[in-house]
Formats: structure tokens, sequence, C-alpha cells
């Protein structure tokens, strides 16, 4: 019966695309590897306060872009961010928890507690889930209730800890303070601690190096220090 009552109107073929693999964009894949930027960045708590830390390298691929990128930030004389991902995404991130900390002191007339800081960056960063910022965090100060660190995922996820690293030297760092930590620490031996682990990730992570960025938080207020190697 061809030709026999109306045609239908053919349907043109819609063209197929090879996909990229699972969990890799497509342009990452062309290149032959995904942009990924690394870092070692920890925190951790001691008896008298935090020490906040990260290694200077800053690459992007397989380039090393910068040997003297700051990935540590002070908020307020007692409160401080450390980071890992993109340096500019952590500059705002920094700046904009420094500017809401500020107008949170003259609004209630009183400085505002770590936990409360960490708060306000995860809704910062959760209001941003659509375009989210591209870093993990670690904010860690001194208040009323003493020491703490809180760590921060990419859309706002709040956990508190007494130690905490994040970046790509993550694995390596984390199992040599998980050995040696103790809350009784005093200052210098957290300073230690943390220096042994930043440079153990250092040896084998390609993506992390050139020194490290220190801001020691107690009572007494913020102090940073910073060596190179």
């Amino acid at each position: 019966m061809e030709g026999y009552g109306p045609q239908l109107p053919q349907i043109p073929q819609i063209p197929q695309f090879p996909m990229p693999p699972q969990g890799q964009p497509e342009q990452a894949q062309q290149q032959g590897f995904v942009w990924v930027p690394g870092a070692t960045t920890v925190g951790v708590v001691f008896s008298g306060g935090v020490v906040l830390a990260s290694e200077k390298r800053v690459t992007y691929g397989y380039f090393v872009t910068s040997k003297g990128g700051k990935k540590v930030f002070k908020v307020t004389d007692r409160i401080g961010v450390a980071c890992a991902g993109l340096v500019g995404d952590m500059q705002i991130l920094a700046k904009e928890m420094e500017a809401q900390a500020n107008l949170y002191s003259m609004d209630v007339g009183r400085n505002i507690s770590v936990r409360s800081a960490s708060k306000l960056m995860a809704n910062v960063l959760f209001n941003r889930r659509y375009a989210p910022l591209i870093t993990q965090t670690i904010v860690g100060g001194v208040d009323e209730d003493g020491p703490s660190i809180y760590v921060l995922d990419v859309l706002g996820s709040l956990i508190p800890d007494k130690y905490a690293v994040v970046g790509s030297g993550t694995e390596i760092a984390i199992g040599v303070i998980e050995e040696s930590y103790k809350e009784t620490m005093n200052e210098k031996e957290a300073k230690e601690l943390v220096t042994r682990s930043i440079k153990s990730a250092i040896s084998r992570d390609s993506m992390s190096g050139d020194g490290i960025d220190f801001l020691i938080i107690t009572k007494e207020g913020v102090t940073e220090e910073s060596i190179k190697f």
C-alpha cells in the first residue's frame, strides 16, 4: 500500500557525539588531564590557640604559576581562614567574611564568635551553590569558648574538629597529624607538627611546595609567619 494516504514527515537523525568519561569535563578530556588546583592546608587546635598553615605553590594543571601564593588570611584579631582551591575564590571569600564580621561587630557591639563566623561563611557558600566558589576552607580562631576550628566544603557543609587538612596533599599530611596530635600541645609543638605534616605532603604531592605560611591565633591576637624552602 505504498503511497496510500498522507505521508508522514521523515524524522531527522540526531547527531551522536562521543561523551567524555564520567566525572571529567569534555575540555579537560581533550587536553588529556583535569585542571585541578592543588594545595596542602592544615588547621590544628592546641592548648592555647589555633595554628592555620598552607604551602605557597599555585598550579594550573602541570604548570607552576606562582611560588609565593598566599592561602591563609586574617579575618579579625581572633579569627583566620586557610583555604585550598582557586586563589581568586579564596580571596573573595576571605574579603567577604572580613567585611561581614566587621558589620556584625558594629551592629551587635561585640566580636563575632568562631562558630558564628563559620556559619556566616557556610551561608555565603551555600547561597553561591549554583555558581560556587571553588574552595575547601578551614576557619579557626579563639573566642570565649576557647580555641576551635571548622571545616567547610564548596557547598557550605560545616564540620567542627580539633585538626583538619584540605587540598591535594590531604592523604599524606593527615596521617602525620593523627599519629602525633594531642590536645595538650603548646604553640611550639603544634607549629612543629603542622610543619612536619606539610613537608611530608610536599615530598609526594607535586602540586604543593615552595614554603609555608602560618597564622597563629591566641588570646593575645594573630601572628603571621612564613618560611621558604
